[in-house]
């Protein structure tokens, strides 16, 4: 390499080192007072909230999370820890809203917020339920997080809140077994379709899927020639829901297919 090559290479870097400065000082100011700066417990926990206030969920998040790092030991850091778990929902920053709560859980099991905490990871696992043609695995840790938060503090204002959001998750995944059990119906896979319509009767019995579950039971029973099961079914949806569109179509199957002494639908 000559030596003018090298004295061109040192003049480039030597113009472009400013530009680089200004453009790090910039970046800089944009972060505002999200960038590590000492200060008191007081003058960043109130400029979290005021982050907060203003519904800059991303930066009060980082500046409750200061607050613990910088003063760990302050009474401010076990609320900073919530407030930082709070936000991050805000953001829509699930994953970390989860491991915010679940680090207060894991330092204050038995704090006074405690039953908070566990609805705010519930929630965020609740606001992640995607449709019944996808993979169900967030629905079911929903499931399971509601029912913890149930479980531990039955009695909490939380709690209401909680059966109500269960009992739509129970309704989503009662969905899901109906729409898998609808696609083996069309493939003929009778069995299949049976084992999934039968899983909605038996674990989501409450569900608004159970009469279709029980007329879809009719229909598969009878594709297998097991007409005494189809007629049980059958039984079961006109003891439980008389009258139903679901029931109609049943009886008439039965009256089709496998003709017996059987209640006619008001």
């Amino acid at each position: 390499m000559t030596r003018p090559f090298i004295r061109r290479a040192v003049l480039l870097v030597a113009g472009v080192a400013p530009l680089i400065l200004v453009a790090g000082c910039a970046k800089n100011r944009a972060k505002g007072d999200t960038q590590y700066v000492a200060r008191d417990v007081s003058t960043l926990y109130n400029a979290a909230q005021q982050r907060l206030d203003q519904a800059r969920y991303g930066e009060a998040a980082v500046l409750f999370d200061e607050v613990e790092r910088q003063h760990p030991y302050s009474p401010w850091a076990r609320r900073a820890q919530l407030m930082s778990a709070f936000s991050y929902y805000g953001a829509r920053d699930y994953t970390k809203s989860i491991q915010s709560a679940q680090r207060f859980l894991s330092i204050h099991p038995g704090n006074r917020d405690a039953p908070y905490a566990y609805y705010l990871i519930a929630l965020c696992y609740y606001e992640q339920i995607g449709d019944v043609t996808r993979d169900q695995k967030i629905t079911l840790q929903a499931k399971d997080a509601l029912g913890e938060l149930m479980r531990r503090y039955p009695d909490s204002r939380y709690s209401a809140d909680a059966r109500l959001k269960l009992d739509l998750v129970n309704d989503h995944l009662a969905g899901k077994e109906m729409e898998v059990g609808r696609f083996y119906q069309r493939r003929r896979q009778w069995i299949a379709a049976a084992i999934r319509f039968r899983k909605v009767i038996d674990t989501y019995q409450t569900t608004a899927h159970s009469p279709e579950a029980l007329e879809r039971l009719v229909e598969c029973y009878l594709s297998l020639g097991m007409p005494e099961e189809a007629k049980r079914s059958a039984a079961v949806l006109n003891n439980n829901y008389p009258g139903s569109e679901w029931y109609v179509r049943a009886y008439k199957l039965i009256q089709q297919h496998a003709p017996q002494e059987i209640k006619s639908p008001a």
